[in-house]
């Protein structure tokens, strides 16, 4: 290993949303280019602010590429689990070399610790690298730390953030601050290099040896321990690899308090320049619940409990003041601001999310869909028994009331929202016993029979609202989850609408923004292809349901993630990543088709 001046050290610009592959350990994650560039990474949890924030044009990155311009690159998940391996091939036929750089959040995670392990490995000839580490908190506002070295470890605090980092005891820092290195490594060498950093005052012994092979073994026994294998997730499921790689994403996002981010990002567009970038660090109950209905098709596994732990807390805390979106510690989220980053290219700089003030009825349908799942496994303790009630209770409330609903817009008669709670109260009067199941059941009924006569269509379709007959992918959720009684007319109308009027090459949009094109207002939206492949199987198409699981399942990029929307004509992921009420839809859908 030999110091190197910071020349030619300058990052890549921003790779397409489909090459980045995601570190995650439930408290905070962490995105990585093709050329081994960390650019996002907010610590210590998904909400607070960035040490890294390249992926938005901050300053801040941590970058572990060859030396050799000419590589081409590429990578894969070890199954199971979030430990990723980036690989390039360097050089022609009469050299270069083949080397990988195995990386990981190292887990069982600490709330206020996070561990970025990476080693290196020369596959094949000598491997050349160089390494920069830049550690910018508060998204690049902090000055940059003043790194020292003791013993071999470099140490630097900036902004309420330190840091430790072993492995690059001959780096050389760099007028930035930041500090530069070179590995240089025979044929079969490997190279430990593993960064800590800790929030505000939580207190370490500075000098606690960074043990590389101790985390390494503490995180790969982790992910075994998290992740079921194939007596959980058999290998005959549709798609069963990426069962299991959705089942790690959805792991990677959930923190030990239970609560599940919508995914690991801020701020990246739904669509160039059109202003729909938003802060999804943070837990929405909907997407909580999709993820706690997707694993309980499977079994009774550990994210099923976190899911029903998460939601009875928050529901016993805020009664029918419930907010669709918290922190993972069940804080409020916090109102939008800018950065003062130029963002990812056709994107914003916001965080915060107005959302989490909205009322959204649909939410309560969702968490009563997953009580009822739970319920069905055994999973449901006094306390998410107690929660049930309360939640029956504000649906009794409050269903009259107009809705921000599923697509949080303006508050309307969204027909999604009866239909979601219908199948809420359905499912808790069939798999939550106690003695006012009969009144639930009355309560489904007379939502039921209200929404159809305000929103059932002459063709016997269902429409988007009281107001607006128009065609809603969103209701593809309760029709697929059995919230309409068995035979009801409006099923196939309703999916036929939809794949009608919201379908293009195989992928489902939410609905139409006006007379344009269908992609010319946004992505296709990826939960609803694999809804409609949900329902498709419920009516009784398995081939129409292979057909749109298999269509939606190619859409994510290269390391096997899937954002929010994808752009058909561009084959390219649109909004943050990962999305993992995608991933749970995935994993869903793979149940329904497999149940035969």
């Amino acid at each position: 290993m030999a110091a190197v001046p910071d020349e030619d050290d300058a990052l890549p610009g921003p790779w397409a949303l489909r090459d980045y592959a995601f570190l995650g350990d439930g408290e905070r994650g962490a995105l990585v280019g093709p050329r081994g560039e960390v650019v996002w990474m907010c610590v210590p949890r998904w909400h607070d602010d960035a040490v890294f924030a390249a992926l938005l044009g901050g300053p801040g990155a941590y970058v572990v590429r060859p030396d050799d311009h000419r590589h081409v690159w590429g990578g894969f998940y070890e199954d199971g689990t979030l430990v990723h391996v980036s690989r390039w091939v360097t050089g022609g036929a009469t050299g270069g070399a083949i080397v990988e750089c195995r990386e990981a959040l190292a887990a069982p995670a600490d709330g206020d610790r996070a561990v970025l392990l990476r080693r290196v490995r020369a596959v094949e000839g000598r491997a050349a690298l160089r390494v920069r580490l830049d550690v910018r908190p508060g998204f690049g506002r902090a000055p940059a730390p003043r790194p020292r070295r003791d013993g071999g470890v470099w140490h630097g605090e900036s902004g309420g953030v330190r840091f430790r980092w072993s492995g690059a005891p001959d780096a050389v820092a760099a007028p930035d601050g930041g500090l530069r290195t070179r590995l240089v490594l025979p044929e079969g060498a490997e190279h430990d290099l593993v960064l800590e950093l800790r929030a505000g005052d939580a207190p370490y012994d500075p000098r606690e040896p960074l043990d590389a092979a101790a985390l390494w073994r503490a995180t790969e026994e982790w992910w075994r321990s998290r992740v079921p294998g194939s007596a959980g997730l058999p290998d005959g499921l549709p798609g069963a690899k990426d069962v299991r790689h959705a089942y790690a994403v959805l792991n990677g996002l959930t923190s030990r308090a239970g609560g599940m981010v919508a995914a690991a990002t801020t701020s990246l567009p739904e669509r160039a320049r059109a202003g729909r970038n938003y802060d999804y660090r943070y837990v929405w109950l909907r997407d909580q619940a999709y993820a706690g209905l997707a694993v309980a098709a499977h079994g009774p596994h550990p994210l099923l409990d976190s899911a029903v732990r998460f939601a009875t807390d928050r529901i016993l805390a805020d009664g029918d003041a419930l907010h669709p979106a918290y922190t993972v510690e069940g804080g409020a989220v916090p109102g939008e601001r800018h950065l003062g980053l130029p963002g990812y290219p056709g994107g914003g700089d916001r965080t915060g999310n107005l959302a989490a003030r909205q009322f959204q009825l649909d939410t309560f349908g969702e968490v009563l869909q997953l009580f009822a799942a739970a319920a069905r496994h055994g999973r449901l303790d006094d306390d998410a028994r107690r929660a049930v009630q309360v939640a029956v209770d504000a649906v009794r409330h409050r269903w009259t009331r107009p809705d921000a609903g599923l697509w949080e817009v303006e508050e309307r008669w969204w027909t999604h929202s009866r239909l979601s709670v219908v199948t809420g109260l359905r499912a808790v009067a069939r798999d939550v016993a106690g003695t006012a199941v009969p009144a639930w059941t009355e309560l489904a009924e007379a939502i039921l029979r209200e929404t159809r006569r305000r929103c059932l269509r002459p063709d016997g379709a269902w429409g988007r609202a009281e107001d607006d007959p128009g065609p809603d992918a969103g209701l593809l959720a309760p029709l697929a989850r059995g919230g309409l009684p068995p035979g009801d007319p409006s099923v196939g109308p309703t999916r036929e609408l939809i794949a009608r009027e919201l379908s293009e090459d195989g992928f489902v949009y939410r609905f139409r923004h006006g007379p344009r094109p269908l992609g010319e207002d946004e992505g296709a939206f990826l939960l609803c292809g694999f809804t409609m492949a949900m329902a498709a199987r419920r009516e009784g198409d398995p081939v129409g349901a292979a057909r749109w699981f298999e269509r939606g399942r190619a859409a994510y990029g290269t390391p096997g993630l899937f954002a929010e929307e994808y752009d058909v004509g561009q084959r390219q992921l649109r909004g943050n990543l990962p999305q993992a009420f995608v991933h749970a839809a995935l994993l869903e859908a793979s149940a329904a088709l497999a149940a035969g």
